[in-house]
């Protein structure tokens, strides 16, 4: 912004030696800076992917919290049946890697728990206790988790992109930039003064506060 500035103040001398550096150039030059500058710099792009990844975390903890509170359950109604019980409905397998944060796992042990919990099933824990609503909570688990983890690897992939995107943007403009500065100081070189309001480096220096400045 600071060097197409320096251009719109020079462009009577610039103009003469490039003749495509016109006002409207200048302008139009000045307003894609801000548009990149608008969409993709103070926009927290990640934000969408953190709340994802809460929701599988929050649907984890649920889900692990009310399958182990089953479990218990069953073994302390069913006694030796206990474990062909919980064998049916698939934690054997799957339990123990859920409680360690296996996604993959709990998404298993959740379906094997929808497949294996019928009717029969139902009423014969229920008989002995079991709310049927911690029942129907884990049962609609299964599809709440899969649909919030597809939701956050997608959002993983989108996330790379936008960087990606915003990296392509800025580096577009910063070619382009450099272009002008190379022409423009050299068209000035015996002018060091204006020179300098074409190298990049230098006015980036500028920009940076002195260890002095910093402190104050």
């Amino acid at each position: 912004k600071t060097i197409v500035q320096s251009v719109s103040d020079n462009l009577a001398d610039l103009s003469a030696v490039r003749s495509n550096w016109t006002a409207d150039y200048v302008t139009g030059l000045g307003l894609k800076i801000d548009e990149v500058i608008e969409h993709h710099l103070g926009i927290d792009k990640k934000r969408p992917l953190r709340e994802a990844s809460k929701k599988v975390v929050e649907l984890q903890s649920l889900a692990i919290r009310d399958l182990t509170f089953f479990q218990k359950q069953v073994l302390v109604d069913f006694g030796r049946e206990a474990l062909e019980i919980l064998k049916s409905l698939g934690f054997v397998k799957n339990h123990r890697g859920a409680q360690m944060h296996e996604q993959e796992l709990l998404v298993q042990l959740l379906y094997a728990f929808n497949n294996g919990m019928n009717e029969t099933l139902k009423n014969k824990v229920v008989a002995k206790g079991m709310n049927p609503a911690l029942i129907g909570r884990i049962i609609g688990y299964a599809d709440a988790f899969k649909n919030a983890n597809v939701t956050q690897e997608s959002l993983k992939e989108s996330t790379k992109f936008v960087t990606k995107e915003a990296a392509n943007a800025f580096n577009a403009i910063y070619d382009e930039v450099m272009g002008i500065c190379k022409i423009a100081s050299y068209f000035y070189q015996y002018q060091p003064i204006k020179k300098e309001q074409f190298t990049f480096m230098k006015i980036v220096g500028n920009m940076v506060p002195t260890r002095g400045q910093a402190n104050e």
